[in-house]
């Protein structure tokens, strides 16, 4: 359920020269990045202006974030802020609601059925805490369950509770600069992805989320305090090695979740940055490793350099 989360200043520099629009060359070894950093610039490869890679994380306590001061330049000097779905249709009442539709597993089956009793009992415990009766929400699938309990990991890490998301932060701003607002993906296709992974999985990955957000956050055990602190160091290749570390968890999905849609992504990125200066807002565990978008990005030919 961590990793789910993921599933994150700026120097600006005016008056690209011809140097900079030329295609970059990594050595092999240095296409991937070794910098901590969740904001990077993006140029070269026949870019007119710099675009801007920006990893988020989709929840975090709002005691926690503030928008850097840099990443608010970067708005205000660009066009588009592109997300991983473009959040006007995830704001939208008829999406919303088509997604609710498509939240639930096939008539008859529900989270008892791939629970051990033990297990489900901490999840209907956890509903109960959360004033969420059984009944339909029993029938909902095991990954939306955990979006519902996400909020309230952490335990004193996230004081009152109180979370907010990156994204959403970054679209009031985008709004309110009158910025245009684009996705790399849909909800249709997002949806798609989380249900090629088995509900028995799904389950796991469910139950495991809730018996770390048990654990002493101090002790550092809390999945999602480990999480927030990588974030907090802006430290993506540990995000990646976690990724990576999860067990029969998020790893063994690792290609579905991450490394196929990063391929994806580059082509659309390439065609949306020479359109216009774009600010991309994506998980922050898309951006490290060898299959990572920031690698991908310099295999293509762009230069990205952290922009910090």
């Amino acid at each position: 359920m961590k990793n789910i989360l993921l599933l994150l200043p700026i120097a600006w520099l005016f008056g690209c020269q011809s140097s900079q629009k030329a295609a970059a060359v990594y050595s092999p070894q240095a296409l991937v990045p070794t910098e901590k950093s969740v904001v990077w610039k993006i140029s070269g490869n026949g870019l007119k202006k710099a675009s801007f890679l920006y990893g988020t994380i989709h929840l975090i306590p709002k005691k926690d974030y503030e928008m850097p001061d840099a990443v608010r330049e970067a708005l205000d000097h660009s066009k588009c802020v592109t997300f991983e779905i473009d959040m006007k249709e995830l704001t939208n009442m008829r999406t919303q609601m088509s997604l609710m539709t498509k939240a639930f597993m096939p008539a008859g089956k529900t989270i008892k059925d791939y629970l051990s009793p033990e297990d489900y009992q901490l999840v209907k415990e956890k509903m109960a805490e959360k004033g969420l009766s059984g009944g339909i929400m029993e029938r909902m699938k095991p990954l939306f369950l955990s979006t519902l309990f996400s909020g309230d990991e952490g335990g004193s890490a996230t004081d009152n509770g109180a979370m907010t998301s990156i994204e959403m932060e970054l679209y009031r701003s985008a709004r309110n600069r009158k910025l245009e607002t684009a996705g790399l993906e849909t909800t249709s296709y997002q949806m798609s992805i989380f249900d090629s992974i088995p509900y028995q999985v799904q389950a796991k990955m469910l139950v495991d989320g809730l018996r770390s957000s048990a654990l002493d956050p101090a002790s550092g055990g809390g999945q999602l305090e480990q999480l927030l602190q990588l974030y907090r160091d802006q430290d993506i290749a540990a995000m990646q090695s976690m990724i990576e570390e999860d067990g029969d968890g998020m790893a063994a999905y690792e290609e579905i979740l991450l490394k196929n849609r990063n391929r994806n992504w580059i082509a659309p990125m390439g065609r949306m940055m020479r359109e216009q200066p774009t600010v991309f807002a994506v998980g922050a565990g898309h951006l490290g490793g060898s299959g990572g978008v920031i690698a991908l990005l310099r295999k293509a030919g762009y230069r990205v350099e952290s922009a910090q």
